[in-house]
């Protein structure tokens, strides 16, 4: 196999001078690189990164050079008699294509006031650098850089620092920008266009600007000024260190991949993971911007300040910042709950991914190129490894994370880091080993379950490594901080089993809080004390034995059937948060009724009986002063009421849209309301005029709520007619495809079209996505949504072929054991299932 050759090890940068023409009309760029840096005793020649690039000019030390460009590598090999160990200068004259791939250097497209315009954006992360100009592409690589834009006039000119001069030039703008901090190549960025911005200072003085196109309204940037400037803040004393720069931008993009890009001074976002429209976005939407605005700060010092080494230790960078994220908006927004979300989001997502034999490790080493994009698994290095530290930091305390990473920060600053730099300062501050409790966790793949059997008043534990699906056998062993109530229990498990007396009648609860990274199978009688001691249990612990129980069923370890009457228990649950994995176990229980409307609607009943209470208690419309917790749940309870298909429900659905302009529809409830009708819609024209206001609205989040709601249509013909505007980018943008796509998959009316539509089309995905992160996302979301033993072979059919590309190796192999285990699943537990449903 291919390995990726370190460039650093022959050429280190120091500094780069960067002068770069855009043609935004044209579509073409140009410019010139000086970089100084030190090449190595022996090297023979120098090579840099470059894609896509084609070459003009090349001099070493002011001297012609001879060169070579490697299109299948991406590298640029300089040669030249003189050249020897030492400081050399290298000058490269370069030029290349503006394209629509949301990567490199792209434009980005919208309409404001019936005008359609553009902006142009970068995102080099994470080794896309390259294909703007040469370099050294490697995190370990810092440098400096000077930055020279000539662009259009009459345009907004944004770079990582401050603007230090700015004329006309040949009728082009030409803006200077102040010298960068040491920093890697994959957070330098820039951004040209018509642009509106909101402003504040911190209290050290670091301005804060909040971008966006004209075509936004000036109100939806409040909330996201308010939330980075008192983000700096927080940081700014949590960690002792000073924000680095001067400025902090954070710009809304019409155009974008991912959800956000940490570039140093200028971090780049979706819009609808940045603004927040006060009249039609929704809570959850504020919640999840300030979530993705607090991470995007804390990589200014978890990734851009102290960066590491290589990929392998990406979790420095995601990990941290998934867990600080929590940290930030807790003490920003403290009625939040904050970590209730986290509970819900980040733990059910990360318990799910890692029970699956194959799946990558948090520390991954990387072979080939192609793999470096395929390592940013949202479920594993953001949400495992937040996961991992938020068990770290209950392990040790906040005080001591705290004082760890203040020397961790002072003493590494602008260099690059490895997982036992990071350890070592945590040791000292906790004069414990830290590296012997967490390098096993991110060193090894997949979690334990731990068994808990009682006889007479011993307790007994046994850890193994949990899985769903075919796997291997598993000798591994982790180090579980236990955070058991019984206090004969040790802090820490270290060993295979134990056996301790038990100290109380108390139910005996294991990981309190789900702060570590393990579930627990219960025997059939401490259950029984558990669930009958549900309302004594704090909010987290409650939805964790259900999400515990709901992936023992998955693994076969319990029946799915008793998901039905234990979901009883739970019927007087007012904690939104915990409906949330009621929500997780009735669409476990949905997989095994979707071929028998029968029992289908045994459940669709049941899921009324259990929301009737709370949603007796919360109604249709918000009340004056209720909790963020109710405004979310109401939400879920409607949901649940709209599932069991009650005709009165149904009528009142169908009155509230009727009556109210869709920009007016409660933002809680607006997918709920649209989708309903649309789902029992006779006269599609429905379809005409939610396409229309998709086109017309400037808020992503409408337009979200919009796409979601027609693509849970039942009706064939409005299938194909969405299958038809997929490849349309004027109504789905491709940042926006996937979420078009995989709803269409997810909904049963449209799966077996949307599968054959998918793989019909597969080259014009290839195509348009080939080169994006999210391009091996495919084959995961096409497994997550498939359900059948057929949907299996043709899956196999179609993606084993395609496993030679590297990118989506591993999401193949994946998708291939999560649809046997689903298929294996429904085929063991579909008759009890059918008993428990029919015996309500």
């Amino acid at each position: 196999m291919q390995t990726v050759a370190r460039l650093i090890q022959t050429f280190v940068p120091e500094h780069y001078q960067l002068s770069v023409s855009l043609d935004r009309i044209g579509r073409t760029f140009a410019g010139t690189v000086t970089i100084n840096g030190e090449s190595v005793v022996g090297a023979k020649n120098i090579m840099l990164h470059a894609k896509d690039l084609a070459i003009q000019s090349v001099t070493f030390d002011g001297k012609r050079a001879d060169f070579s460009l490697n299109n299948e590598d991406q590298e640029l090999t300089i040669t030249h008699p003189d050249i020897t160990g030492g400081t050399h200068v290298v000058v490269v004259g370069f030029s290349g294509e503006i394209t629509d791939g949301m990567h490199g250097l792209y434009p980005c497209y919208y309409e404001h006031d019936g005008v359609k315009k553009e902006l142009l954006a970068t995102q080099f992360e994470s080794h896309h650098a390259r294909e703007a100009f040469p370099c050294i592409d490697e995190p370990e690589a810092k440098a400096t850089f000077d930055v020279i834009l000539s662009t259009e006039q009459g345009v907004v000119v944004l770079g990582n620092m401050p603007v230090k001069d700015q004329r006309v030039e040949n009728d082009l703008l030409v803006t200077t920008f102040e010298t960068t901090p040491r920093m890697s190549s994959y957070l330098l960025a820039w951004v040209i266009g018509e642009l509106q911005k909101k402003s504040a200072k911190t209290k050290s003085g670091v301005e804060v600007n909040i971008y966006a196109t004209p075509a936004q309204t000036p109100e939806s940037l409040d909330f996201a000024l308010d939330i980075a400037t008192r983000g700096i803040e927080f940081f700014d004393e949590y960690f002792e260190v000073p924000y680095p720069l001067p400025k902090s931008d954070h710009v809304a993009l019409p155009d974008f991949s991912s959800g956000a890009m940490e570039n140093w001074g200028l971090v780049t976002y979706r819009e609808i993971a940045l603004l927040t429209d006060p009249k039609t976005g929704s809570l959850q939407t504020r919640q999840q911007a300030a979530l993705t605005i607090t991470h995007e700060l804390s990589h200014q010092w978890f990734g851009n300040l102290v960066t590491m080494k290589w990929w392998n230790d990406l979790w420095l960078n995601e990990s941290f910042a998934n867990l600080m994220e929590y940290i930030c908006v807790d003490a920003l927004e403290p009625d939040w709950n904050i970590w209730l979300d986290q509970a819900t989001y980040e733990v059910v997502q990360a318990l799910r991914r890692d029970s699956l034999d194959g799946v990558q490790a948090i520390q991954t080493e990387v072979h080939h190129p192609d793999e470096i994009s395929t390592i940013f698994d949202p479920s594993i290095v953001y949400a495992k490894g937040g996961r991992l530290l938020r068990m770290l930091q209950t392990y040790i305390g906040d005080a001591t994370l705290q004082a760890g990473l203040k020397v961790y920060f002072k003493k590494y600053a602008y260099q690059n880091t490895e997982a036992n730099d990071l350890w070592e300062c945590l040791s000292d501050a906790s004069g414990q080993d830290i590296g012997l409790l967490m390098n096993t966790w991110i060193s090894q793949s997949g979690y334990p379950v731990l068994s808990v059997s009682e006889e007479g008043d011993t307790i007994h534990l046994s850890q193994e490594q949990f899985f769903i699906g075919p796997h291997q056998a598993s000798e591994k062993l982790w180090p579980i901080p236990l955070g058991a109530s019984d206090k004969n229990l040790p802090r820490l498990l270290t060993e295979k089993t134990l056996t301790v007396e038990r100290s109380s009648d108390s139910p005996l609860i294991i990981n309190h809080d789900s702060t570590a990274h393990f579930i627990t199978h219960y025997t059939p009688s401490l259950l029984a004390e558990l669930v009958g001691s549900l309302a004594t249990l704090s909010d987290i612990d409650r939805l964790k034995l259900l999400n515990e129980q709901a992936l023992l069923a998955q693994a076969s370890l319990i029946s799915s059937a008793a998901l039905v009457p234990l979901l009883g228990y739970y019927k007087d649950e007012t904690v939104e948060a915990v409906w949330d994995i009621m929500l997780v176990a009735l669409n476990e229980l949905k997989k095994f009724v979707e071929t028998d409307i029968a029992l289908e609607n045994k459940l669709r009943a049941y899921s009324g009986q259990l929301a009737q209470k709370q949603f007796e208690r919360l109604g249709w419309e918000a009340k004056p002063g209720e909790t963020e917790s109710d405004t979310k749940l109401r939400s879920i309870v409607v949901g649940l009421m709209i599932y069991s298909e009650r005709p009165e429900i149904l009528e009142k659905v169908h009155k509230i849209y009727t009556s109210t302009p869709i920009e007016e529809l409660d933002p809680n409830l607006r997918v709920n309301i649209i989708a309903t009708v649309v789902r029992y819609a006779t006269d599609q024209t429905i379809i005409d005029t939610l396409l229309a206001e998709h086109q017309k609205t400037t808020s992503s989040e409408l337009k979200e709520d919009i796409a979601s709601a027609i693509t849970s249509t039942r009706s064939p013909e409005v299938i194909e007619r969405l299958l038809g505007i997929l490849k349309d980018q004027s109504i789905v943008r491709p940042q926006d495809f996937m979420r078009w796509f995989v709803s269409l998959l997810r909904n049963r009316y449209a799966r077996v079209t949307t599968w054959r539509w998918g793989r019909d089309e597969w080259a014009w995905m290839q195509e348009t996505f080939g080169g994006d992160k999210s391009y091996d996302a495919f084959p995961r979301y096409v497994a997550i949504c498939l359900m059948t033993t057929q949907q299996l072979q043709e899956y196999k059919d179609f993606f084993e072929p395609l496993k030679a590309e590297v990118a989506l190796r591993r999401n193949i192999e994946l998708g291939i054991v999560e649809l046997e285990s689903k298929i294996a699943h429904i085929a063991r537990d579909e008759a009890v299932v059918r008993k428990a449903l029919l015996e309500l």
